[in-house]
């Protein structure tokens, strides 16, 4: 009987399932509402079973036989995508779809050596690369959206494996022009009432004002932006400093104004940046190889795109 229900079928009817809603499904998939439900009602039809109640204000609903069927169908099509992998597996070639997701602050320094230098390497490859923020990224993975993600260690949640490449402390920021650019350290204490620029993205602005109240302090946030081009420019043309972890090497704004970068006294709590995959997902080989050309580009002793740890502006001290 399996042999006419279809693989694309059940693909169908596991994405419904999971979204509960075919609009949703239609959405995430790009497969028309229409089509959805046909194949849901030739999956019914087959098996002389109602897979879904409809309830008015949360959906479908998967029926007690639904869900027996939606397991078998994950199983089903599990197996037939080993079946490519086993075929690759076989061959010496590296091939295939990789989706990639990159925390968007980190995006301009990773990935154009990580990322697409991997597809330039191996050009049977087909790479896509999804930027956006932590919630971005971890809603993605947890959708199927992507196979993994170059992000931080924030707010990942018990289904989330993350792997930690390399440590970035927080440091602070000023123009070049600022009272403070030319000392060695700066406390929280005497960042406080300054004027701050905070980079205003989810989860990453809880971990920058965590720092603060770890000290006792309240930071004076004057402007707020989810750019970091658009804070470094703040921050060159003197509204504020800010305090980031990525360290670019480029000390200019995109308006040619300069930054000084330096240290923040104390001991505080670092991003950790790595890889993220959804537990329930067993990686494919393409995404094993993929992971260790990340793990061989990115450590605490170099990251693509950024200035060494220990690197601040240490011209200023003899000036």
């Amino acid at each position: 009987m399996l042999n006419r229900i279809s693989l694309r079928q059940m693909e169908y009817f596991v994405a419904t399932a999971k979204h509960g809603s075919i609009a949703t499904a239609s959405a995430q998939i790009h497969i028309s509402s229409p089509s959805i439900s046909a194949a849901i009602a030739h999956i019914e039809a087959e098996l002389s079973v109602q897979l879904f109640v409809r309830h008015p204000s949360k959906g479908l609903g998967l029926t007690a036989i639904g869900t027996l069927v939606l397991q078998q169908c994950e199983d089903v099509l599990s197996q037939s995508s080993r079946l490519y992998e086993i075929a690759a597996d076989s061959s010496d070639a590296i091939q295939g779809s990789l989706r990639v997701g990159c925390f968007q602050s980190l995006t301009a320094m990773i990935a154009p050596e990580v990322i697409f230098g991997f597809s330039r390497a191996f050009d049977k490859v087909q790479l896509q690369m999804i930027e956006g923020d932590q919630e971005v990224l971890m809603t993605k993975l947890r959708a199927l959206e992507i196979d993994l993600a170059i992000t931080y260690d924030l707010h990942q949640g018990d289904d989330i494996e993350f792997e930690c490449l390399a440590s970035l402390p927080p440091h602070v920021l000023v123009g070049e022009v600022h009272p403070m650019a030319k000392e060695r350290a700066i406390t929280l204490e005497e960042l406080a009432p300054q004027p701050f620029v905070l980079l205003d993205m989810p989860m990453s602005r809880d971990y920058f004002t965590s720092i603060f109240a770890k000290a006792g302090v309240t930071p004076n946030i004057v402007a707020r932006s989810s750019s970091t081009e658009v804070v470094r420019s703040m921050v060159a043309n003197g509204i504020g400093y800010t305090l980031f972890n990525v360290r670019p090497k480029s000390n200019e704004a995109l308006d040619g104004k300069r930054t000084v970068r330096v240290r923040l006294a104390g001991e505080n709590r670092p991003m950790l940046l790595g890889l993220s995959t959804y537990k329930s997902v067993k990686q494919s080989r393409l995404a094993r190889v993929f992971m260790d050309r990340c793990r061989a580009y990115i450590s605490d002793q170099y990251i693509p795109g950024m200035s060494a740890a220990n690197f601040f502006d240490p011209h200023l001290s003899d000036t």
